[in-house]
């Protein structure tokens, strides 16, 4: 199996299978994540809009929109977006803008450049700070401002928080996926090599530097078929689970009750419903952005014990059971995954992500982050990625983690979100956390808004399944 580059001619077996495709990638895409620069945006061009809704233009291209209330409470939330197509917003969802109005909050957010790539990482936190500077020309000087940032933009959102002292007064990240561009990549080639190298052995398949979205599609729609063709048989039920222990995928569905702790079949079931809701497509496509944003491939395996991967992960001793009741060696699977994997990385894209797509060097302002514990797209354990690096910085008195009973990307209720805002402030306005952010007080206020519920939690996530000390392994030419 060629693991380095794209397949020539391998493409979705119908054009309605691609069809299919494109509409999961789509669909999933919207809800996803990141971005960095450092350097202010330039002055916006001219403006256009009425006096509560404005419009304008930053000098890159940016475009950025204002929603500001009849009564302005003096707060400017200034939102950071998810990944997906680069359209300006300034709130998680309608109903989330219209409840933050209605407290007396202007909301603003960009599109980012609408020039690269929809992982905008190389001009996202540059254009927000840009459109704080257009947005305060024309409404005045704020006289509290907070960043919040949800999915790619919660990653947007934690680089802001490191370097907007002074420009802004605290941070609330939404499903944000902090842990970072290569780690994000790494833990997903992980997963997409296991599928490639057990469910297709022998087969050529390209996991890396695609030359287009066509070969990207290309390679989740054959991922994604042999996972199906797989979920058949208790062999191929194992293999499943093992490629979704190195995905960190949750073991709890959409529309499902949550299995027990050693509902190992269960566990599966639900994974695999998330392999089927097209998940592929949005690592695959994903890929490709990334790759787009950062100038080559950013990821590797190459030198890695899956072995040692797979005893760190939260889900081991499922794979282990799956394995032992399909009559599996699984020492045998995981050394050959470890004996095969080839792929290197480009050392200029490695360096390219770590400037632009990066977060947790340090905190320069309170960042407050919310976590549904069920998330199939930027896992639950990447806030203890995130946290760990925070706290090596020596500034964890900053950050504060809050985590919600549910399954899904951002499905967060308007309550929870509106109620994490009042934490962050009561945090800005003190000088101090108190128990504002704790589990119980979040729930308390949250219910009390008597909006549509919520289910905070106490919860510590277990430790990303990626390298902790992986080798950069450079590309060969």
């Amino acid at each position: 199996m060629r693991a380095s580059t794209p397949p020539r001619t391998s493409r979705p077996r119908s054009r309605a299978s691609r069809t299919r495709l494109r509409v999961a990638l789509a669909a999933l895409a919207t809800l996803a994540s990141a971005a960095l620069a450092t350097s202010p945006a330039h002055a916006a061009r001219a403006d256009t809009g009425t006096a509560g809704h404005l419009t304008g233009t930053l000098s890159d291209g940016a475009a950025w929109v204002a929603d500001v209330p009849a009564r302005w409470n003096g707060t400017l939330l200034l939102f950071s977006h998810g990944f997906g197509p680069v359209v300006a917003n300034d709130a998680p969802s309608d109903a989330v803008r219209a409840e933050l109005l209605t407290e007396g909050y202007a909301l603003a957010g960009s599109s980012y450049d609408p020039h690269g790539s929809m992982w905008a990482l190389n001009s996202a936190e540059r254009d927000q700070f840009g459109t704080l500077d257009a947005v305060s020309a024309k409404i005045g000087t704020p006289r509290r401002t907070l960043a919040v940032g949800q999915s790619m933009g919660g990653l947007v959102n934690a680089q802001i928080a490191r370097d907007g002292a002074g420009r802004v007064d605290g941070a609330l990240g939404l499903c944000g996926l902090v842990a970072g561009g290569t780690d994000l990549d790494n833990y997903q080639l992980d997963a997409e090599y296991t599928i490639a190298r057990l469910l297709l052995p022998g087969q050529d398949v390209g996991l890396v530097r695609f030359g287009s979205a066509d070969a990207a599609a290309a390679t989740a729609q054959r991922l994604t078929d042999a996972v199906t063709a797989a979920q058949a048989t208790p062999r191929g039920r194992a293999r499943i689970a093992l490629a979704a222990a190195f995905l960190n995928l949750p073991a709890w569905a959409p529309g499902q009750d949550r299995p027990a702790p050693t509902d190992w079949a269960g566990q599966e079931r639900q994974q695999y419903a998330w392999f089927a809701q097209g998940i592929l497509a949005f690592v695959e496509g994903g890929r490709y952005a990334v790759e787009r944003s950062v100038g080559g491939d950013n990821s590797w395996n190459q030198g890695v014990s899956y072995a040692n991967l797979l005893a760190g992960s939260v889900h081991a001793p499922q794979v282990r059971a799956l394995y032992r009741a399909a009559g599996l060696d699984l020492r045998a699977d995981l050394a050959a995954l470890t004996r095969d994997a080839s792929v290197t990385a480009d050392p200029a894209a490695v360096r390219a992500a770590q400037r632009s797509s990066s977060a947790g060097q340090g905190l320069g302002v309170p960042l407050l982050d919310v976590h549904t514990i069920a998330d199939n797209l930027v896992p639950v354990e990447q806030e203890r990625r995130f946290g760990d690096r925070v706290r090596a910085a020596g500034d964890d008195a900053l950050l504060r983690q809050a985590y919600v009973e549910r399954q899904g990307h951002c499905t967060f209720t308007t309550a929870e979100t509106v109620a994490a805002l009042h934490a962050l402030e009561h945090r800005v306005t003190t000088g101090r956390w108190d128990d504002a952010a704790s589990p119980a007080a979040l729930q308390r206020s949250a219910t009390a808004l008597g909006l549509d519920g919520a289910a905070y939690l106490p919860f510590r996530p277990a430790p990303l399944t990626v390298g902790r000390d992986r080798p950069v392994h450079p590309a060969r030419h």
